[in-house]
């Protein structure tokens, strides 16, 4: 069972692992990604980049570590958002991240990954991942799992030290212009220094990627000095106060969680930690109070009513939990993981006609969930639309890394869509990347 309950399982590429042959989860929660964007959106501003096209997401990992493939995603283990104390810290691995995309290091990375695939005889599912992304399939790109060794990593994370000093640098610039304390840099790097002397599963995989010398933590130390400080932002202070809460709520155990409610300085994030510990021990009432009591202080904050919605639906209160999604879907229209979930109690009622056009907007919008492909599945399967459903469980294994099943699925959507239709044309992308990839699994079987 998976560790937090509005988990979505997902793995990224094998330029986002940092362990030989680990497929990541993503934690999607949408309190949690509306935080770090928070936290994020002046970063990028800083960078030049589109707030709106960088989501920051967390990983599924106790180890520190932080990354960005594509043109920006960028991906935040657990561990590593858990293990700091202030805004400013987590910005600033925001920052260096963000100098990799904007500096353009990023740009020979395509190439890095096809000699790691080489390396590392992780080609099957990047094969399919490469001719998924050629058909513009972001979604299903960005999410196939791969696996890779010891040796393919080594040639994708080689990363410079002249690109390295050049992140820092931006960095620090960034946190500058963004009126963030660039002494959250100074921090990140003595979290990490002295840790690269480390081996093997003990040291962490920030410090493998983006080995701190001493010397660059000195240089880092001058260039934050040089810049000066910065207030303290009391926006930035409770938005990592609401991302760190309520994922260590999840995550923690629930005694642990109610031991500490007083760290949070923020009496709705007191509230919302104990509504989780409360939830994840069964006592509804008590989880429900708590929720409320959250809720009247920041009535029109559509997370709060979603995770009522959460502890609701769980609990398998349906109908309260519609009606608590039902008012987070109007303060959040556009957000696809709400609807996603609004869409599940609607199914959860038999309100399927509502179930497809909710779920449907939830895809529209254009988010990676397995949860929201599920769904509109046996959304379209209770309206009669089997090539529908068949369509989207395919793109669902597919995200999943699953590329046999979707191959499956995709044949059988191929058999009921009509010829030529996008639909029709999104199956067949599914199936040939999917007989790419068991083409590409013989012969390495073969050698």
């Amino acid at each position: 069972m998976s560790l937090l309950r509005f988990l979505s399982a997902a793995a990224l590429a094998a330029a986002a692992l940092a362990d030989p042959a680990r497929a990541i989860t993503l934690l999607r929660d949408p309190g949690i990604e509306h935080a770090l964007g928070e936290l994020s959106a002046p970063v990028f501003d800083a960078a030049g980049m589109d707030p709106q096209r960088s989501p920051v997401l967390v990983v599924a990992d106790r180890r520190a570590n932080a990354f960005v493939i594509g043109s920006g995603a960028m991906f935040i283990n657990s561990g590593l958002l858990l293990g700091m104390d202030r805004a400013a810290t987590l910005q600033a691995v925001i920052a260096h991240e963000a100098a990799h995309v904007s500096q353009g290091h990023l740009v020979r990375r395509p190439l890095n990954a096809r000699r790691a695939e080489i390396a590392g005889g992780a080609g099957a599912v990047l094969a399919a991942t490469l001719a998924l992304a050629a058909t513009g399939e972001a979604q299903i790109a960005a999410g196939a799992a791969l696996g890779a060794t010891t040796a393919a990593q080594r040639v994708y994370f080689s990363h410079t030290r002249s690109e390295e000093s050049a992140a820092d640098q931006s960095a620090v610039r960034y946190l500058e212009a963004a009126g963030i304390d660039p002494g959250g840099m100074e921090t990140l790097m003595e979290m990490f220094d002295g840790r690269d002397a480390l081996a093997g599963l003990n040291q962490d995989p920030y410090t493998r990627t983006h080995p701190p010398s001493r010397e660059r933590t000195e240089r880092v130390r001058r260039l934050a000095a040089e810049a000066g400080g910065a207030a303290p932002d009391p926006a930035a202070a409770y938005w990592f106060d609401r991302a760190k809460g309520k994922l260590s709520a999840f995550t923690m155990s629930p005694r642990w969680t109610l031991d500490r409610l007083s760290e949070s300085p923020h009496e709705d994030v007191r509230a919302m930690r104990e509504a989780v510990a409360w939830h994840r021990r069964s006592d509804t009432g008590r989880a429900v109070a708590a929720i409320d009591r959250a809720l009247g202080l920041r009535p029109d904050d559509p997370f709060y009513h979603e995770l009522k919605g959460q502890i609701l639906m769980e609990s398998r209160r349906f109908e309260d939990a519609e009606r608590a999604y039902a008012e987070a879907a109007r303060l959040a229209p556009r957000h696809a993981l709400i609807l996603g979930a609004h869409g599940r109690a609607l199914l959860a009622l038999g309100r399927s006609g509502e179930a497809l056009e909710t779920l449907g907007r939830s895809y529209d919008i254009g988010v990676a969930d397995p949860r929201i492909l599920r769904d509109l599945a046996r959304a379209h399967a209770e309206r009669g639309d089997t090539g529908m459903s068949s369509l989207l469980t395919a793109e669902r294994y597919a995200l999943t890394g699953k590329l046999k099943d979707a191959g499956i699925h995709a044949r059988r959507a191929l058999d009921q869509l009509p010829r030529g239709s996008p639909g029709w044309i999104k199956a067949q992308d599914i199936e040939i990347a999917a007989v790419r990839a068991e083409s590409e699994a013989r012969r390495r079987r073969g050698r």
